[in-house]
């Protein structure tokens, strides 16, 4: 297939790789020379816009941090001019349900489905990522030979929007894991434990999760903590904000992401 990629960091750039590797045919964008040469290295074609990146392709891949973002490059770039009629748009940055079906509506020629990711760059080189795909079925069959190349399980969730529900559900359900693992740190050194001690040695018991052993990979709380917080920090306010827009809350899960990440 003819890709066009956007957002060539550190989640994009394996996803590029991968996607060459299995043969498809990828024109990714690059502002700076050092994003030139890494798309470069993956046997892609570095481009200069999102306009050039979509021209003719038959899939655009969408991988930037945050809503406000996605917003530009879809509906601010050109980008839906230059696709084909029938293409097929795939959003992968985590953030609002009302993102992705606004672009929708925005551009009825096209295809559009939500595909939040849950994982690491290493899932993606191992072509081992979650994928959660919201959209109809045609566009979700059209998305699959894409997201192939790099994800497996892919899940579809139902209608455009519900791969962003779901991710939001998982990713505050995880920033609370990630506190109860705090509090359970701070409790292991009043008992007189060292840090290093009960992360060595909770992934082999009965309280193990993906939070423990993600949390035991980096050393410390602190040292997780930092590498994903600010993640979990923007995808946990658009959690909390669609809750207060339904006049509900986080509930219990509220005072362990506080522990985790702080107020958001």
């Amino acid at each position: 297939m003819r890709i066009g990629f956007v957002g060539a960091g550190r989640m994009g750039v394996p996803m590029i790789r991968r996607l060459v590797a299995a043969g498809h045919s990828v024109r990714a964008v690059g502002r700076t020379p050092v994003a030139r040469d890494a798309i470069n290295d993956t046997g892609a074609t570095a481009v200069g816009s999102a306009a050039e990146a979509s021209q003719d392709a038959e899939a655009v891949v969408i991988c930037v941090f945050t809503d406000e973002q996605v917003r530009e490059v879809c509906l601010g770039s050109g980008l839906l001019d230059t696709m084909p009629g029938g293409s097929v748009l795939i959003l992968h940055t985590t953030g609002s349900p009302d993102t992705a079906t606004t672009i929708a509506a925005a551009t009825p020629r096209h295809h559009v489905v939500d595909a939040p990711v849950s994982g690491g760059p290493h899932n993606i080189a191992d072509g081992a990522i979650t994928v959660f795909l919201g959209g109809a079925p045609e566009a979700v069959d059209r998305a699959r030979p894409v997201l192939a190349a790099y994800a497996d399980p892919v899940l579809p969730v139902g209608a455009l929007g519900n791969g962003q529900r779901v991710k939001l559900v998982n990713n505050a359900l995880f920033a609370a894991q990630i506190g109860l693992v705090t509090e359970a740190v701070r409790l292991a050194g009043q008992l007189g434990l060292a840090e290093s001690e009960v992360l060595a040695a909770l992934p082999h018991a009965s309280s193990s999760s993906r939070a423990v052993l993600s949390v035991a990979a980096k050393g410390s709380v602190a040292a997780f903590s930092e590498s994903v917080g600010d993640f979990l920090r923007k995808d946990v306010a658009v959690a909390r904000e669609l809750a207060d827009r339904l006049g509900s809350d986080l509930g219990l899960l509220d005072p362990a992401i506080r522990a985790a990440v702080g107020p958001t």
